[in-house]
């Protein structure tokens, strides 16, 4: 059975879809597809994850649905495609939604068969300036848009005529997600929470001669009694491994007086936590793993620290890169002056990536960070993450030989509130002492 969208949830979208279409103004109509199902193998798919701007405006949960908004339409501003019931479809693959439950339930103003799609669609597009959607996507539905908007055109003797400009709906969408509301953080608060006991779960796990993919397993069992689903795939590399910055294989052995690198987090109602945590696979670091790992986590506290209201988006990075040369200076893996050592991103062998990412509905989210020529600035209700790092791989044979194949990443998931920031992932431990208090206990 489909859970339905309580009270709250219903005022939640219709509000985006409100602030939507005041942007879009009164001569335009969007047009915004569900996602299309992918196939695994044979004729399995892989499980169906919504199309995320098409969820933030509906809330709606099936594949094979379209939702157009078309602002003061007196019939009703938003109408939705999608599957008619069938009980014959619904024994193999379970209850369809279908018309009349969207309109009492899902907050649409009218719903007809997708199947009506080619019949109905043109009409909604009469008379209207611009189309916001989004063109590339899907090829076979851009294919589908350009005869419904040709279909109006072919009757300008009628006085019909058709949209003369295609806009992106990213263009007014992507910046309204970029802002969360109250509703949006306390799911993502809830999704982090999920993850941070999941990473606790694996710290007391953990034991010399477990198989990277075990410690998958405790991740992906804490996110599904909890209700949730990985956002991403999990990445869990021991040793060496942890110097890869997307490894995924996750299918080595954790070899006692090695780190491992879990970089896991959960999407619960369709919001992504993104959480990375570097210990020793035997429950204590050595002073070489700790010296690193203090430098790393130096530069994550300087990072978190700049992200704040009113700072711009490069501020935390810059903090983080700082502590970070000036760390590996202290390691004697860079010799020179700091701001030196900077100016000629000396520091980029060891740590090659940026130090954070929006994040929402995607765990990677929409919005721009630059506004022009200038980077953006930090304000409330956008969420990033803080992730510095240091991969300092056994390949590279100037660095001193107790330090090699260590790889450190440190992230939490943090919220730009009113005055200051709400660290949405900080009661997942990452002091060293804290680490190796929680590693003590039986799993």
């Amino acid at each position: 059975m489909i859970p339905l969208p309580g009270k709250t949830e219903l005022r939640e979208y219709a509000r985006r879809r409100r602030q939507l279409m005041r942007a879009m103004g009164s001569h335009a109509v969007a047009v915004i597809p569900a996602a299309t199902p992918r196939p695994r193998n044979g004729d399995v798919e892989y499980p169906y994850r919504q199309d995320s701007d098409f969820y933030y405006l509906t809330g709606f949960p099936e594949p094979e649905a379209v939702a157009v908004l078309i602002p003061g339409r007196p019939q009703g501003e938003y109408v939705l495609f999608c599957r008619e019931r069938d009980p014959v479809k619904e024994v193999w693959d379970g209850r369809r939604i279908g018309q009349s439950a969207v309109v009492e339930h899902w907050g649409a103003d009218d719903a007809f068969p997708i199947a009506d799609l080619d019949e109905i669609l043109p009409g909604l597009l009469e008379n209207r300036d611009c189309v916001y959607t989004s063109l590339g996507r899907d090829p076979e539905f851009d294919k589908q848009l350009m005869g419904w908007v040709k279909h109006v055109r072919q009757q300008r003797r009628a006085g019909k005529h058709p949209p003369h400009e295609f806009v992106a709906l990213e263009f007014l969408l992507h910046d309204q997600r970029l802002f969360k509301s109250k509703a949006e953080l306390k799911i993502m608060k809830n999704a982090a929470n999920i993850s941070v006991e999941a990473h606790q779960r694996a710290m007391r796990a953990c034991r010399p001669g477990m198989m990277e993919y075990q410690l998958a397993a405790e991740i992906a069992y804490s996110f599904a009694r909890a209700g949730g689903e990985p956002a991403y795939p999990s990445i869990v590399g021991g040793g060496a491994n942890g110097c890869v910055l997307h490894y995924t294989h996750n299918d080595q052995p954790l070899v006692d007086g090695d780190l491992v690198l879990i970089d896991a987090g959960c999407e619960y109602q369709g919001y992504a936590a993104d959480i990375t945590r570097s210990f020793p696979v035997n429950g204590r670091f050595s002073s070489p793993q700790r010296e690193v790992y203090e430098v790393v986590l130096e530069a994550q506290l300087a990072a978190i620290a700049a992200a704040m209201p009113g700072n711009h988006w490069n501020d935390p990075h810059e903090a983080a890169v700082k502590a970070l040369t000036r760390g590996l200076v202290a390691l004697g893996i860079l010799k020179g002056k700091v701001s030196k050592l900077i100016k000629d991103e000396a520091y980029k062998p060891y740590y090659m990536h940026r130090t954070g990412h929006w994040l929402g509905m995607d765990v990677h989210d929409v919005g721009d960070y630059r506004v022009g020529d200038a980077w953006r600035l930090l304000e409330p209700g956008m969420v990033l993450t803080i992730e510095p790092g240091l991969y300092l791989s056994s390949k590279d044979k100037s660095i001193p030989k107790a330090l090699r194949n260590i790889g450190i990443r440190i992230e939490d998931d943090v919220a730009i509130i009113r005055g200051g920031q709400d660290i949405l992932t900080e009661a997942c431990p990452k002091a060293p002492e804290a680490i190796e208090a929680l590693m003590s206990e039986s799993a």
